[in-house]
């Protein structure tokens, strides 16, 4: 198997992968990632208190979707996601800065920074959903070759 890493200037494709979220009030949960993590509004579908659909930008690449969570029509339970269930790994070229603006906008820390044994620099917070987010340097190992 080829392990070879892309090249530096190779295109990174768009996210073709979106980790999704139901929460209880998707709009409070928006301001949340916004002000407290540095997520971007890129679109918000809905009226009132109900999102049926929004993406959120991570600036340094990939997103996230979400929605309120709602019964389904007909009332069937076709989405298995329930608010609080959700975790994610955020990679960020500056963890300590993520964290100082996590602490300042009142998230809960419940991993403080540190250096984990592969090499990265880590925290975790909790959304008021309950929702847990860790950040931190790790990349992921390099992608194999295509071929």
């Amino acid at each position: 198997m080829d392990t070879a890493v892309p090249a530096p200037d190779a295109e990174t494709p768009p996210p073709q992968v979106w980790p999704s979220l139901r929460a209880r009030d998707a709009r409070a949960l928006i301001r949340f990632l916004a002000d407290a993590f540095g997520f971007q509004e890129v679109v918000v579908y809905g009226e009132g208190d109900v999102v049926a659909h929004a993406e959120l930008a991570w600036p340094e690449g990939g997103g996230v979707m979400l929605g309120s969570d709602r019964p389904e029509p007909g009332g069937s339970d076709v989405w298995p996601g329930r608010p609080g269930g959700f975790t994610a790994y955020v990679v960020t070229a500056d963890p300590d800065a993520v964290h100082a603006r996590a602490v300042a906008a009142g998230a809960r820390i419940t991993t403080a920074l540190h250096e984990t044994d592969y090499g990265s620099r880590d925290f975790a917070a909790a959304d008021p959903e309950g929702n847990r987010w860790y950040f931190g340097t790790y990349p992921g190992s390099p992608r194999p070759a295509a071929g």
